[in-house]
């Protein structure tokens, strides 16, 4: 999948990165984050990464080369409800 030319700042998407082959098993490692973007100049995606839904990951900000992006898919926004218990 190519990635776009143009992503529009605030845009919430899902970026999944190669992160190369693990040395001991020889798979390919992904990695994945979700936030909204900052900024795109079609080098770097800089966005900030949504903070965790457990609690165990603080918001933070990511710059992102466009070499390892494998694909880029936008993603609704975080429902405001609290699950039922």
């Amino acid at each position: 999948m190519p990635i776009p030319n143009e992503i529009p700042a605030g845009a919430r998407i899902v970026v999944r990165t190669c992160e190369g082959v693990d040395p001991k098993d020889q798979r390919m490692k992904f990695r994945d984050y979700v936030g909204h973007v900052r900024s795109w100049d079609g080098q770097t995606l800089e966005m900030t990464r949504d903070a965790a839904a457990n609690g165990s990951r603080p918001e933070q900000r990511v710059s992102i080369p466009a070499d390892t992006i494998v694909t880029v898919k936008p993603v609704p926004e975080r429902s405001m409800t609290r699950p039922r218990l």
